[in-house]
């Protein structure tokens, strides 16, 4: 699989350092991602049943509530680098994280439709980046606030790496407030 360099401060919004620094710094994003699924999808299968409704407080998302965050935010973030790789200069609105869980009726699906749909999403992604032109690494597209101003722009490598950052993130979550609390 192709190397994608790490990005660096300033390819990406301050807050992303969250994602950022759990990746390592070796341009293997790809083999990454393609690991990690697999990773994932076996702790996720080894757990009871039950686990994966629990809520460590109120208001907070199920197991199957943020698998299914997880393949929402892939496919903007993938989708976003699409459109800054083809140097479409469009900014593009955020979404809201929370509605989205809401409306996406996670609890009431089989674990095997979330993953097979993780990883139909996860195979398209790594596919996208595996071909895009090595020049469109480093262009660069922002979002757009509530107020109609541009904000967090991003790299196209490093929308690779907050996709699989922003992965890693959840999947410690999972691990520390609904497995071991």
């Amino acid at each position: 699989m192709r190397t994608i360099s790490k990005p660096k401060p300033g390819e990406y919004p301050k807050y992303s350092y969250i994602y950022m620094d759990l990746m390592a710094d070796d341009g293997n994003v790809l083999e990454h991602l393609k690991d990690n699924f697999h990773m994932i999808k076996k702790f996720i299968y080894d757990l009871p049943e039950d686990k994966l409704y629990f809520r460590y407080a109120e208001g907070k998302w199920t197991i199957k509530e943020i698998l299914v965050h997880l393949i929402d935010d892939e496919r903007i973030f993938s989708y976003r680098a699409l459109r800054n790789a083809r140097n479409d200069k469009t900014a593009v609105h955020g979404f809201d994280q929370d509605e989205y869980v809401e409306y996406s009726d996670a609890n009431d699906r089989t674990l095997d439709s979330i993953f097979e749909e993780y990883e139909a999403v996860r195979n398209a992604t790594i596919t996208l980046f595996q071909y895009l032109p090595e020049e469109s690494f480093m262009r660069s597209g922002a979002g757009i606030d509530e107020n109609g101003n541009l904000v967090n722009e991003r790299t196209v490598r490093a929308l690779a790496y907050h996709i699989a950052g922003h992965e890693l993130r959840h999947f410690n979550i999972i691990k520390e407030r609904y497995i071991n609390a």
